[in-house]
């Protein structure tokens, strides 16, 4: 592991329908990374740079195929070429209960 990438979708659809296009995202995101957070404001997913980097482009898709005409995304990127990066469960874990 790489990188670690969060990811908030703010389809431009009817305030209804936000949340239908932002869970087909996290469906989609589920299915191709094993490390996932979802939290109230974004996703956050850890793996290969360029592998995550696709799935984040991929995310606009999904929104513009589910009606959306427009998305606009806020993304976070920590990279380490060497994998350096620290885990989802090790900058989270002592806050779960």
């Amino acid at each position: 592991m790489n990188a670690s990438v969060a990811i908030q979708v703010l389809p431009e659809v009817e305030r209804e329908d936000v949340i239908r296009v932002v869970d087909e995202v996290i469906a989609y995101i589920k299915s191709k990374c094993t490390s996932v957070f979802v939290g109230p404001f974004e996703t956050t997913v850890e793996g290969d740079f360029d592998e995550l980097m696709e799935i984040v482009k991929e995310c606009q898709h999904i929104c513009i195929r589910a009606g959306a005409p427009g998305v606009m995304s806020y993304v976070k990127i920590s990279y380490h070429p060497n994998g350096e990066v620290w885990s989802i469960e090790t900058k989270t874990k002592k806050h779960q209960k």
